[in-house]
């Protein structure tokens, strides 16, 4: 089906009329109701200048009683945003810590044990130091240092099978349950 001069004309004139999008689909025949929506939309033809006084005429006449009730109800409209308003606060954000500045202590960092850590210092001085572009699957993607300085890179060293890191670092990244519990207490 296209939309030829006759058929727009006759959407254009039924539109006007106050007739609905079904009727005129039903009229034109070959078109659904969404079609002619979207044309009637495509013309501009959304405000309906036949029906628009009868529908302003009768706003009135249902508004005026309306008026005399609203100042009762105001002052109650007024005074529920206030405390609907309080019982929603904004949750506070962390604190955005800038590049290249130092992080704040990690609670994890209290977890590791002082021999895992002797560990991880001495492969760190064995490492391959590898930027991002040269990992593979069987390198240690251990970060290692600030990502917004020059002098960040990641260990290298060959990972352990299944893990995504060294020995030493797996050491560090994945520690027992019960290791962690005690050292809480």
């Amino acid at each position: 089906m296209s939309w030829t001069d006759e058929r727009v004309e006759l959407l254009k004139k039924m539109w006007t009329e106050g007739q609905s999008a079904s009727q005129i689909a039903k009229e034109l025949g070959g078109v659904t109701r969404n079609a002619v929506i979207g044309k009637v939309h495509r013309l501009g033809l959304s405000n309906r200048a036949g029906a628009t006084p009868a529908k302003a005429e009768a706003k009135p006449a249902k508004a005026e009683p309306k008026p005399k009730p609203q100042p009762k109800t105001e002052p109650a409209r007024e005074a529920k945003p206030e405390p609907v308003a309080e019982a929603k606060p904004i949750p506070a954000r962390k604190a955005i810590i800038p590049a290249g500045q130092p992080l704040p202590p990690q609670p994890s960092a209290n977890e590791i044990s002082p021999e895992a850590l002797a560990k991880v210092n001495e492969v760190e001085k064995k490492a391959k130091k590898l930027s991002l572009m040269e990992l593979t699957e069987r390198t240690c993607k251990w970060p290692v240092g600030d990502p917004a300085t020059e002098d960040f890179w990641f260990c290298g060293l060959p990972v352990q099978q299944g893990k995504p890191y060294c020995e030493a670092h797996v050491g560090v990244a994945f520690q027992p349950m019960s290791s962690r519990r005690d050292r809480r207490r």
